[in-house]
């Protein structure tokens, strides 16, 4: 006789948002890709481990090229989770699948970021730049800003920690490998260990965040302690939930 199974196992799905970076490419491809291998070699680890969405929506483009940019991509370690804006000629089974609903973040320009220089051990890094701006150094594991980001600046550096020598307003973003320090009130966006660190940080003197990530793991400012808004912080990432406490 056949046995029958009576206590079914549930199935544990759970809702969570990340950050991805969007490349919106141009035609011809080949000159784009040159743009992009220039931008890959001036800011190192840039798209490690991070998720990349294809925005194709003013793209006059056939199944047959995006197939072959896709594949393009790939080869440079650039590894495509979705494509935005495409229409149903343009995707089959093989590619990655459509995507829609994304909410827009500050952009990043990375037209003007400066060629890395040999720097000191204890080199500092000063963006004064008018938003958005997007600033890396692949020979530091540390940036020092010694200046407020207004809002709209977008402040991404992989590879280690961030300290900000002032306030971060609403609307600016910072993105760090590593942890994050704010000598002032945290009001925007601070995304901390945004390459798989889960040990990292966020620290800050003011408290009044919009939206706090560490390692994939995001909590919004509805989510915050009320004891917390306004105080000095800090916080971390402990089984996969973001904890804070006061700092004293």
């Amino acid at each position: 006789m056949a046995n029958v199974l009576t206590d079914a196992r549930s199935i544990r799905i759970k809702g969570r948002s990340f950050l991805a970076v969007v490349l919106t490419p141009d035609l011809p491809f080949d000159e784009w890709l040159v743009r992009l291998d220039d931008l890959a070699k001036r800011s190192a680890g840039f798209f490690l481990g991070r998720p990349v969405v294809l925005d194709v929506a003013d793209l006059q483009a056939d199944r047959a090229q995006l197939k072959s940019m896709i594949a393009s991509l790939g080869e440079r370690g650039v590894r495509i989770m979705g494509i935005e804006g495409a229409r149903p000629s343009q995707l089959d089974a093989t590619m990655p699948p459509g995507m829609s609903g994304g909410r827009p973040a500050p952009d990043v320009d990375v037209a003007d970021v400066p060629q890395a220089k040999e720097p000191a051990p204890k080199a500092e890094t000063q963006v004064q730049a008018t938003a958005p701006v997007q600033v890396t150094r692949a020979t530091l594991s540390s940036m020092v800003l010694h200046e407020p980001v207004r809002s709209g600046q977008s402040i991404i550096f992989p590879e280690g920690d961030v300290t900000i020598i002032g306030s971060v307003a609403s609307g600016a973003e910072i993105i760090a490998g590593g942890s994050i320090h704010i000598y002032g009130a945290l009001r925007g966006r601070a995304l901390a260990g945004s390459v798989g660190n889960s040990s990292a940080r966020i620290f800050c003197r003011k408290l009044e965040a919009e939206l706090l990530a560490i390692d994939g793991i995001y909590k919004t400012a509805d989510d915050l302690p009320a004891e917390l808004r306004g105080q000095p912080a800090q916080l971390w990432l402990e089984n996969d939930a973001i904890l804070a406490s006061r700092l004293i």
